[in-house]
């Protein structure tokens, strides 16, 4: 099920509270490599793309570049062997800047629902107006997304 790998995802950039996508990328890699397998660098791309895409995973920008932290829709789970991964990455202790994950998140959500709506997307809609609820309880500063979630809820009464 996508969601639990997902949920792992998000167990393992909350671990260290906030990685890179390069770092969580090598976490996978490594956590691989404990299994004795080799990871595809494009599906592990395409796995941390769609946690994002979905808000299992959120990005934002500071200073040194793109952060990912666990995201609002997420029930952080550790996947098996998570716990040697403070040991083998090497990884500063950094603590996200809630005021721009919260501002990068809604101002995201703000455009997802846009894009949806102007697909006409219901599905995507409806995933969206959950993911409306899950932030304001997420973040970890006040956000007020009732203007998306009126936008999205009045589209699919339509």
């Amino acid at each position: 099920m996508k969601e639990s790998v997902y949920d792992e995802l998000a167990g393992i950039a909350d671990m260290f509270d906030v990685l890179t996508r390069a770092e969580l990328e090598r976490a996978l890699d490594e956590l691989a490599f404990k299994k004795g397998k080799n990871m595809d660098d494009e599906a592990v791309a395409a796995a941390v793309e769609s946690a994002v895409r979905d808000y299992y995973l959120v990005t934002y920008d500071d200073a040194d570049g793109e952060r990912v932290v666990a995201g609002p829709v997420a029930f952080p789970t550790l996947p098996e062997n998570a716990e040697d991964l403070p040991h083998i990455l090497d990884v500063d202790d950094r603590t996200p800047d809630d005021e721009a994950v919260t501002e990068a998140t809604a101002d995201r959500l703000r455009a997802d629902a846009e894009a949806a709506i102007a697909s006409g997307d219901d599905e995507r809609i409806r995933h969206l107006l959950d993911v409306t609820y899950d932030v304001e309880l997420w973040a970890a500063r006040d956000v007020d997304v009732t203007e998306v979630r009126s936008r999205l809820d009045a589209e699919l009464d339509d």
